[in-house]
């Protein structure tokens, strides 16, 4: 079956070990391996995690008999090990909905480039950069999946160093909150999205910015009333700017997190739950926020369409943002079959690769120009 889907070199092994053994091999390339749960000696869960800790880029093809609350389960606890698990699949499995998988695969991997290693600077470096003005915001488009059009965009904070290049946040983030010092940098972002904002604008382009935004700084006494102070003096409406919050603060109980998030939904402004469904926080915790939208985090959102569990959760998930009368914005949708998905479940907006990389403020009108002529 596999050879008739295309494969050119398979490999067969009768165990865990033995599937081991050929990973170690470093005379053996294993682009995708196909492996059964109920295996003698070592089970598929144990290899699982064998293969997190040794497999290199192996990707994994999940095959049982058993019922698909286990298989979903699988599925999560891949995920959280960091294995790259194409699916998960019930016997006997048929060519039609193996290929699928493989075909996943070929398309993310076509483009893949080597993981280059991050450069590793120290609190003195960050601040050097942020007092040089090198730090910026990229822009991802949102799409409303009703209407097709640009809505919005979301601000991811880069480092544009002089010789590093263009740098993500794991290269400064964890830096700056180990010091408790991201206030500085947030208030560049906000700077920065904000004047992008009233360009835009300025062009006929009407569009909200999504701005991330620590626990650590919205405990700071006073935030709330120096952002509603600035973005009014900048002459930009509060309800163009949207503040995201991962799911995992909600637990947070800092004097002045709830206050901060409070008068920022009062005087206008949009609040996000960012990641939802991962970090495990009860409904309780989460409506504690005075939340406007809720973002499905992207490991509910990519492959739904073909794992019937995930469409299970994305779908309930969507249901709830309606219940509570919030609007939804799916992260992560990679491929047109997640688009229509999406479009089928009544999510209201989403971003991803699909759509569009994080980009230039400038270069954003053009793009949407561009857009607006295929959809």
């Amino acid at each position: 079956m596999l050879e008739n889907l295309g494969a050119q070199h398979v490999i067969e092994v009768a165990d865990g070990h033995a599937a081991l053994a050929v990973l170690k091999d470093p005379r053996q390339i294993v682009h995708i391996m196909v492996m059964e749960l109920n295996l003698s000696g070592m089970d598929g869960v144990e290899l699982i995690r064998h293969i997190a800790r040794e497999g290199g880029n192996c990707a994994v093809i999940v095959v049982s008999d058993l019922d698909q609350a286990v298989l979903f389960s699988i599925e999560t606890m891949s995920k959280a090990c960091g294995v790259d698990l194409l699916g998960t699949l019930q016997k006997p499995v048929a060519p039609e909905s193996l290929f699928p998988m493989i075909e996943r695969y070929s398309q993310l991997h076509a483009t893949t480039k080597p993981v280059v290693a991050v450069p590793v600077f120290d609190y003195l470096a960050v601040q050097s950069g942020l007092a040089a003005n090198e730090f910026l915001p990229l822009f991802q488009p949102k799409i409303d999946l009703a209407t097709r059009q640009v809505v919005g965009v979301e601000a991811f904070a880069r480092w544009r160093h002089p010789g590093a290049g263009l740098l993500s946040p794991r290269a400064f983030i964890p830096i700056l909150e180990a010091e408790n010092a991201m206030i500085q940098l947030t208030w560049v972002i906000i700077d920065k999205s904000v004047t992008a904002c009233l360009g835009w604008a300025s062009q006929g382009f009407a569009l909200t910015v999504s701005i991330n935004i620590s626990p650590s700084v919205l405990s700071e006494a006073g935030l709330a009333e120096g952002i509603i102070n600035y973005v009014r003096g900048r002459g930009l409406s509060p309800g163009s700017v949207i503040f995201e919050v991962t799911e995992a603060s909600t637990v947070t109980d800092g004097q002045h997190f709830l206050e901060n998030l409070n008068r920022l939904r009062i005087h206008g402004f949009g609040i996000s739950v960012d990641d939802y469904g991962t970090a495990g926080a009860s409904m309780q915790q989460l409506i504690r926020i005075p939340f406007s939208e809720m973002k499905i985090d992207r490991s509910f959102v990519s492959g739904a369409a073909h794992n019937h569990a995930l469409e299970l959760v994305l779908s309930s998930s969507l249901a709830l943002c309606r219940q509570l009368e919030r609007r939804s914005v799916a992260v992560g949708v990679e491929t047109r079959k997640d688009w229509d998905l999406l479009v089928k479940l009544g999510c209201s907006y989403a971003q991803g690769f699909y759509i569009a990389k994080p980009m230039e403020g400038s270069t954003l009108p053009a793009w949407i120009r561009e857009w607006a002529l295929f959809f």
